[in-house]
Parts: structure tokens; C-alpha cells; sequence
């Protein structure tokens, strides 16, 4: 209530204190640490749809003694800090709220047929990386996309690695994810072994497909791509986020995996099939390219690898760009960012999904 002073007990747990829903100009709350414990169970101050010091996300008391007096002025700089006790002249500070991500690079090319008998192998599915961080009002983080990596071009050629996307900002442990292994496309030299990455490229005739989880990272960001067969017709899948690549046949790129970040549950990061002739490898759940003749392309914001092409020297499938996604909650949400990120919302929490290069700003 307006008009009073509350000395506020932490001992047992911390403590939120709801503004006045309708305050009066000249209005003023007295709060201090009865206990000396808001260093250890912070109080919480909650504007209750107005303002604090002209912002709208909840503050906090954190220090041992501290205190404060708030006066209402208006609806523009809603409770400003008359005078506060231990902590300066200003005792208010920003509480510190967690932050979901979900880091997707970006997956790998298919590798292209040869002119005679030898096919390509599926590309890897870029890494997958999951986070939650705590984060304070006004940081910065900056989100990279990576792009998926080009199809094999030509005569037996090897695709090309995904790149890597990342978030980072200060405060905050930065996450990368590794772009998806490339599909191995000569079978006679080393460009017919699946390249390493998130989830490693299936391998070419009778050659090896790539490591996934390289660099490695725990939990794992990806799994290995499927090594090829003696058989001209079966070469390696692309491996997945969720399984590595041959898992459910020969030439299968591995399944990715389901996250509901943004509210229902979606499947990413599947690796590409591998170019097989008769019958084509088929693409891992989560956006994998069917290998064919060409290879299909992995589906754009998921990460997934490139299909590999059949024989007669068409080209792999590219791998799909990436995608990084936010989970705020939209009590602590700002509004501002770059990059043009797509806005929802799903139950308490807001979501921003970048399919491109950009920033959120806490």
C-alpha cells in the first residue's frame, strides 16, 4: 500500500513485493532488510504494469541492509529511488531471469555421382545444442546462423561442411554448433570419405563416413554418417541429430531430433540420404534431402544435410541453413532486436526464431 514502509523478511526464501496496480502521483513505499538477508534471498520488487526508473521489468534488492524509498512521479518514469541505504544512492537492481536457446548449424552438401557407377553419400546434419542461461536486462546477444554447404558439383565430387552457428554475449557461456560433415563423393581418393562435423557425411564406395560431434561437445551435438559398401548402389546417409546415418537401412540419413521450444514439438537436424540408384537413400526425419538424381537440398532453418546424387555425374543436394531460437519470458521480454527474428508466443514465454544473423537485447 501506498504511504507505507515494510521491513521484509528473507530469512527462508525470497521475497516479491507487487506494486500498487494504480498508483497517484506523489505515492511513495519505504522497503528495507529486516533480516540483513537479501543478499542471500534476494527481494523482488514488481512494478505490476507500471513503471520502475522508467522500465518495466521487475528489479531487485541483493544487498545485505539494503533498502530503498520509491516515489511514483508519472506513467513515463512510473517509481524512481528517492534514497536507498548501503548500496549507493541507487539500491535497485536488474533480477536476473533464464533464457532457453536452441543452436542449430548449418547441415552438410550431398556428394555428386560419378559419369559411371559410384554414387554420392548424404550430408551431415549441422550440430545440435541446447542451453539455458541466466541473463541480466541490457545484455546483448549476438546470434549467428550458419549456412548449409554446397552439393558435390560435377563428376564424383565431395560436398561441402555446413557452417557453424553461434550465441554470445557478456555474461553468458557461449554455444556453437558445428556445421554438418560433407558426403563423400570420389570413391578412388580421400574426397569419397564423409566429412567430420555436427553430424558426420556418409561415406562414398567402400569408403568411410565422417565423425559427428566434432568438435565434441556434451551432451553430444550430432552422430556419425553411415560408411559406404562395396556395392556401387549403397553408400553412406548423412547422420542425424538423434542417430547416425544407415541406422534404418542403408543409405538412411539418421533421424534428428524433436525439441518444443517454440511450443509443439518439431524434428531437426535429420541427415540426407545418400545417392543409392535403385532405390534412393531416404532423408532422416527432420529436414534431411533425399539422395536422387540430383540430390535433393535439405530444408532451409533445420539444419539438415544434403541429399547425395545417383550416378551419371548430377549434382548433391545443398545442406539446409541453420536456425537459432530464444524462449524469453514475456514478463522480461524487451522488444528489441535485429535480424528480423520471428515473434511468438506460446503460454508464458515469448520466442524469437532467427533464420538469420541478428541480436536480442535482454
Amino acid at each position: 500500500m501506498a504511504g507505507n514502509g515494510y521491513y521484509v523478511n528473507t530469512t527462508s526464501a525470497g521475497i516479491t513485493i507487487t506494486l500498487p496496480a494504480t498508483p497517484s502521483a506523489g505515492n511513495s513505499i519505504g522497503i528495507v532488510d529486516y533480516s540483513g538477508t537479501f543478499d542471500t534471498n534476494a527481494c523482488v520488487i514488481n512494478p505490476n504494469g507500471n513503471k520502475i526508473e522508467s522500465g518495466t521489468a521487475n528489479l531487485q534488492l541483493s544487498g545485505e541492509r539494503e533498502g530503498v524509498t520509491l516515489n511514483y512521479i508519472d506513467a513515463t518514469q512510473g517509481w524512481l529511488c528517492n534514497s536507498g541505504i548501503n548500496e549507493g544512492t541507487d539500491a535497485l537492481g536488474p533480477v536476473p531471469y533464464a533464457i532457453d536457446f536452441l543452436v542449430i548449424a548449418g547441415g552438410g552438401g550431398g556428394g555428386s555421382g560419378s559419369n559411371s557407377v559410384t554414387t554420392g553419400g548424404g550430408g551431415g546434419a549441422g550440430g545440435y545444442r541446447t542451453s539455458t542461461q541466466s541473463v541480466l536486462a541490457g545484455t546483448v546477444i549476438t546470434v549467428t546462423v550458419g549456412d548449409g554447404g554446397a552439393g558435390g558439383s560435377g563428376d564424383a565430387v565431395k560436398g561441402t561442411q555446413g557452417s557453424s552457428s553461434s550465441i554470445s554475449g557478456s555474461g553468458l557461456t557461449t554455444i556453437s554448433s558445428a556445421g554438418g560433415g560433407a558426403g563423400g563423393g570420389n570413391y578412388e581418393t580421400s574426397a569419397g570419405i564423409g566429412g567430420d562435423g555436427g553430424s558426420g557425411g556418409g561415406g562414398s564406395y567402400n569408403r568411410p563416413g565422417g565423425a559427428g560431434n566434432t568438435p565434441s561437445t556434451s551432451p553430444s551435438q550430432g552422430n556419425n554418417g553411415g560408411n559406404g559398401q562395396t556395392d556401387p548402389n549403397l553408400k553412406g546417409g548423412g547422420g542425424g541429430a538423434g542417430e547416425a546415418g544407415n541406422t534404418d537401412g542403408q543409405g538412411y540419413g539418421g533421424d534428428g531430433t524433436a525439441s518444443s521450444i517454440t511450443g509443439s514439438s518439431v524434428t531437426r537436424a535429420g541427415g540426407g540420404g545418400a545417392g543409392n540408384n535403385s532405390p534412393n537413400g531416404t532423408a532422416g526425419d527432420g529436414g534431411g534431402g533425399t539422395g536422387g538424381n540430383p540430390g535433393l537440398a535439405g530444408s532451409a532453418n533445420t539444419g539438415g544435410g544434403g541429399g547425395g546424387s545417383g550416378n551419371g555425374g548430377q549434382d548433391g543436394g545443398a545442406g539446409g541453413k541453420g536456425v537459432v531460437i530464444l524462449s524469453v519470458p514475456t514478463v522480461s521480454y524487451s522488444g528489441t532486436s535485429t535480424g528480423s527474428p520471428t515473434v511468438t508466443t506460446s503460454g508464458s514465454n515469448t520466442i524469437l526464431q532467427f533464420n538469420g544473423s541478428g541480436s536480442y537485447t535482454t
